[in-house]
């Protein structure tokens, strides 16, 4: 049986907990369910963090411009990061390789195939690719993104079926209800459009990204007809219970 491809991007709230420091238990709850997965899935991860994983451990000179101090606790944190992912899915039997694109990477066609050559041979041989940005000599991702778009062009790249954006909210919620005890999801989309015009501008805690740069993310897994999942990464076995419909989240096919 051919295994289904997704591409789980985890954002830094998702794997904070929306706290200051990385969760470890978040991690093991993330790896416990590619764990229960893997004879029907292949996983490829986009992961946030590394900054997040710095501060734990350093406070820099802040006298410096602000993008190049972030530069540099990616610097400080992707080691860390890793570190805490290795630890915690080899206790499951999992494998994780590092992996660190820039958006040139995008741009150049022996390099695109590099990175499919390269990930493929992961993946069959059951390792875990786990795709960051190369931040310390790129700027863009801190501004602005996340790697929601990282995510995005990485999910069409590699030929994925479905990408699972992990994120704080019960996936897209409608303008009319966002400000309610439960606002409501809209979970199914087929007219990215209508959704543009539900969505507010309000960016999380600790990502760079709010709900626009994830809508601007499945804009370009929808052309390669590629489904995008926006889901609660707070919830345990959150992309098990999405799979089983037992949670609400927004799909956008």
């Amino acid at each position: 049986m051919t295994k289904k491809r997704i591409l789980l991007k985890l954002g830094s709230n998702t794997l904070t907990k929306e706290t200051n420091h990385i969760s470890r238990g978040k991690i093991e709850d993330i790896g416990m369910q590619i764990a229960a997965l893997q004879d029907q899935y292949e996983f490829i991860i986009v992961s946030s963090g590394a900054i997040a994983a710095a501060k734990q451990f350093v406070k820099l000179d802040n006298n410096d411009q602000e993008v190049f101090v972030k530069q540099a606790l990616a610097s400080i944190g992707q080691p860390h990061l890793m570190r805490i992912y290795h630890e915690n899915f080899s206790d499951l039997g999992l494998h994780i390789s590092q992996c660190l694109l820039s958006y040139s990477d995008f741009e150049k066609e022996q390099s695109k195939v590099n990175i499919v050559n390269t990930i493929n041979v992961l993946v069959k041989n059951n390792y875990i690719p786990i795709i960051n940005e190369n931040d310390t000599v790129a700027t863009d991702e801190i501004k602005f993104g996340d790697n929601d778009k990282l995510a995005a062009l990485a999910a069409v790249l590699l030929d994925v079926d479905i990408l699972i954006i992990a994120t704080n909210t019960n996936g897209i919620y409608t303008k009319a209800s966002i400000n309610d005890a439960l606002p409501s999801t809209i979970e199914l989309v087929t007219d990215l459009s209508l959704l543009q015009k539900e969505i507010g501008d309000t960016k999380s805690s600790h990502g760079t990204g709010g709900m626009q740069s994830k809508i601007e993310s499945a804009a370009i897994a929808k052309k390669a007809n590629i489904e995008t999942w926006i889901v609660n990464g707070l919830e345990d076995d959150f992309m098990r219970k999405a799979l089983r419909n037992e949670i609400p989240f927004t799909k956008i096919i």
